[in-house]
């Protein structure tokens, strides 16, 4: 048996640091908020400041005794994937606790359901601590699932699952297109192991994966929650995009790549996060740097054409009073913080229990 600190996707261990300290400076507020947008669109920094701005409305003396982040991304999972996945620093960390990052190793794997799982376990240590989660990522598959579970799909096939093995990624995903060209559009190009899945739904059901997901519309939203979504124009978050990516390859990201591939711990699912494999075949000598660095840029503007899709059937569930916009291309960022907190303070009170785990599909 697997002692659970060499496990590939362990568990994280959830004890608050500040324990008794934080009780002191439990919130009245009773929903928490999920901080939702495009990439690049500063929700990281948003929830540092946020982190701030309750501490300082509840007298604690530092963020981290009124608050912990839930990061909700599919990538910061992973260890060693740091910069590509623009992840908290180290010293970001040590203002507030964050939960879901390094907790499963490259050469893993990691499903939306265990996803789940931990961040449901991680939030309700956090309310009984009697602190404030905030949930915040890009993953808006991961959010959809914490927000309204997940859909019960079909088992596997297996004997598709072997032919499937065989096939390049690149053939698998002009299946997708022409079988089934709405779920395509909401996959990344690289995305495998869900382009694979989505075909498999299609095999078994008949049915297209995106007509079975979206049965999430007819249900019950968890209602503890404030939906925060960051609203920016397609020429500001394209720009802040360029200045990402210019960051990144500045900042290390080519090393970081070389590490991971000379140890040969990336998973196909791993290397699927935006740039590893347009660094990779720039290492491999087959495209230039810059020739990768506006792969890059290009990924990453058609993520945020995806995410503008979830992020208006996020909206679309919400309840009043349970979501607010911030018109981020008008609105200062420093204004941000004390934008979420009031909508916090006047939010109504949830009036039903958070629901418990529901049927999904974790295959």
């Amino acid at each position: 048996m697997v002692s659970p600190a060499r496990r590939p996707c362990a568990a994280p261990l959830l004890a608050t640091r500040s324990g008794a300290v934080a009780r002191a400076y439990s919130s009245p507020v009773e929903r928490f908020p999920v901080i939702v947008g495009p990439t690049a669109g500063g929700k990281s920094d948003l929830a540092l400041a946020l982190a701030r701005e309750l501490a300082r409305r509840r007298r604690a003396p530092t963020p981290a005794h009124a608050v912990q982040i839930v990061s909700a991304d599919a990538f910061q999972v992973y260890k060693g994937m740091d910069i590509g996945t623009a992840k908290a620093t180290a010293d970001q960390r040590s203002l507030v606790q964050h939960h879901l990052i390094d907790v499963c190793e490259p050469s893993a794997s990691f499903s939306v359901d265990r996803w789940r799982t931990q961040a449901i376990n991680a939030i309700d240590r956090i309310q009984a601590s009697g602190a404030t989660p905030i949930v915040v990522g890009g993953t808006l598959l991961y959010v959809m699932a914490l927000l309204e579970g997940l859909f019960d799909g079909p088992g596997a096939d297996d004997a598709f699952r072997a032919s499937a093995a065989g096939a390049s990624t690149e053939s698998l995903r002009a299946q997708l297109v022409r079988a089934d060209p709405r779920t395509a559009g909401r996959l990344h190009p690289n995305d495998r192991r869900r382009t694979i899945r989505a075909l498999e739904v299609l095999r078994l059901t008949g049915r297209s994966l995106t007509d079975l997901q979206e049965q999430w519309d007819r249900g019950a939203r968890r209602p503890d929650t404030l939906l925060v979504v960051l609203n920016w124009s397609r020429e500001a978050i394209n720009r802040r995009i360029n200045a990402r990516v210019k960051r990144m390859l500045e900042s290390g990201f080519v090393d970081e790549v070389r590490g991971l591939m000379d140890t040969g711990s990336l998973s196909q699912q791993a290397a699927a996060a935006i740039g590893y494999r347009d660094v990779m075949e720039h290492l491999a000598g087959k495209i230039t740097l810059e020739d990768a660095a506006e792969r890059i840029k290009q990924a990453t503007r058609r993520l945020g054409k995806h995410q503008r899709s979830w992020l208006r059937r996020l909206l679309a569930g919400a309840s009043k009073g349970t979501a607010i916009v911030v018109d981020a291309d008008s609105e200062p960022m420093d204004h941000w913080p004390a934008i979420v907190a009031d909508a916090l303070e006047s939010a109504p009170s949830p009036r039903a229990s958070v629901p418990g785990p529901t049927p999904h599909d974790a295959r």
